[in-house]
């Protein structure tokens, strides 16, 4: 009986180590029927797999890079990393294709309007007041010269070559 026992706890702690925690529990029911999937085209067929499938080819991985990199095939080095590093899980994009045509319609649609809501707004809005002409302004030069406006360092004062009120061209 105490012989038993201790068959089953050292088949217990190999078991732990052959499978750590961070292993999944599916992961430990791999059987050798499923660890048969072909590595030749695993990033065709990596988004079709079962997770105890995508298990199974990330065991049958491992397995092959303990032995020497020089021995294993094109098809092998290429399918390890895609699972290592392809664009699957974490990496798998955020946006799916044609977001950015779809962002760039709706922006050019946002400008477009803005365009059209600044011209519509121009095409009501009333004339500007006469204040606002050049002639006005030349005349508001001359009368700030009459009243002696600023004479110390403005308009009224010695030698001033600035333009004064005047802001057109």
């Amino acid at each position: 009986m105490r012989h038993s026992a201790l068959r089953i706890m050292r088949r217990g702690l190999a078991t732990a180590a052959a499978h750590p925690p961070h292993a999944s529990p599916s992961a430990s029911h791999v059987t050798a029927s499923t660890s048969a999937i072909p590595l030749s085209n695993v990033e065709a067929q990596w988004a079709t797999l079962s997770p105890t499938e995508q298990t199974a080819v990330h065991q049958q991985l491992e397995e092959l890079q303990r032995k020497d990199w020089k021995t294993l095939s094109l098809a092998e080095k290429k399918a390890a990393y895609y699972v290592a590093f392809g664009p699957h899980g974490p990496r798998a994009p955020v946006n799916p294709p044609g977001t950015t045509v779809k962002i760039l319609t709706g922006v050019s649609a946002l400008i477009a309007t803005a365009g059209l809501l600044y011209a519509g707004f121009r095409a009501i809005a009333p004339t500007p007041p006469k204040t606002i002409s050049k002639e006005w302004e030349e005349a508001s030069n001359e009368r700030a010269k009459e009243l002696k406006i600023n004479p110390i360092s403005g308009i009224s004062s010695e030698g001033y070559s600035g333009k004064g009120f005047v802001t057109h061209k």
